[in-house]
């Protein structure tokens, strides 16, 4: 498991145990993520909470790993 899926792990298991945690990060993600884990995104950094129902479905599509440039501002550096 990556560093990246490990911080998000911890992240959705704190949701389920959390209630209050986890109507936060609906809420404002960037905020529950500084307050519960002390990560702090880059501004240009966008970040979405959506909770998944049993009658509405989350598909991420990633970004493909060929267009990803290296950056010293990419996403694994944050995660």
């Amino acid at each position: 498991m990556s560093t990246n899926d490990s911080v998000k792990a911890k992240i959705i298991q704190k949701a389920w145990e959390d209630e209050a945690f986890k109507q936060q990060l609906l809420a404002n993600p960037r905020a529950a993520l500084k307050q519960a884990f002390n990560i702090t995104l880059p501004e240009d950094i966008k970040v979405k909470a959506v909770e998944e129902t049993s009658t509405d479905f989350v598909l991420v599509i990633p970004t493909n790993p060929a267009k990803i440039l290296v950056s010293s501002n990419s996403v694994e550096c944050v995660w």
